[in-house]
């Protein structure tokens, strides 16, 4: 596993909170396939995952983070609101964004498949802009606790060391 690792950090954009504390994390070029990315996951504690697309919709879960791993193609995402940032994502990439983090699938080419996992096997809820339950998610985003391990690379990931509350 090599490739280059950034983070940054999203501004609540009023209807879509993302994240004040922990950072979007982009792992790009990490897997060669889609087998080794899951069997990570697992083996870090990122488990309950799923295999399939990105909604189209700006979304986010306001009760657990969320790792997607890019199995296959390739997509450009919208991560934070309609003035957010766009990630180009190809086959072997990894983003983990922390709970409240808004996404949604911009495009992608038609063999575009990505692994989604959450820590300790969370159940995810699935939220979208309603200024009515904006307490309510900012409440549960602050409450949901910081990983012990690093989806990709485990205790000694870089996860480890930019999430901290």
């Amino acid at each position: 596993m090599e490739g280059q690792v950034r983070s940054f950090f999203l501004e609540d954009r009023g209807d879509i909170p993302n994240n004040q504390h922990l950072p979007v994390i982009f792992y790009q070029g990490v897997f060669d396939d889609g087998l080794n990315m899951e069997a990570a996951f697992a083996r870090h504690n990122w488990t309950n995952s799923w295999t399939g697309d990105i909604y189209d919709y700006h979304h986010y879960h306001s009760n657990t983070h969320e790792v997607l791993g890019v199995k296959s193609g390739k997509a450009t995402l919208l991560l934070g609101g309609d003035d957010g940032e766009r990630l180009e994502l190809d086959a072997g990439d990894v983003i983990v964004l922390p709970a409240g983090t808004g996404h949604k699938k911009l495009e992608s080419n038609f063999d575009f498949e990505v692994i989604g996992a959450y820590p300790n096997g969370m159940s995810h809820n699935l939220r979208e802009r309603d200024p009515h339950g904006r307490a309510e998610s900012l409440d549960e985003i602050q409450n949901v606790p910081v990983p012990d391990m690093d989806p990709v690379y485990g205790e000694d990931g870089p996860l480890r060391h930019k999430w901290v509350k």
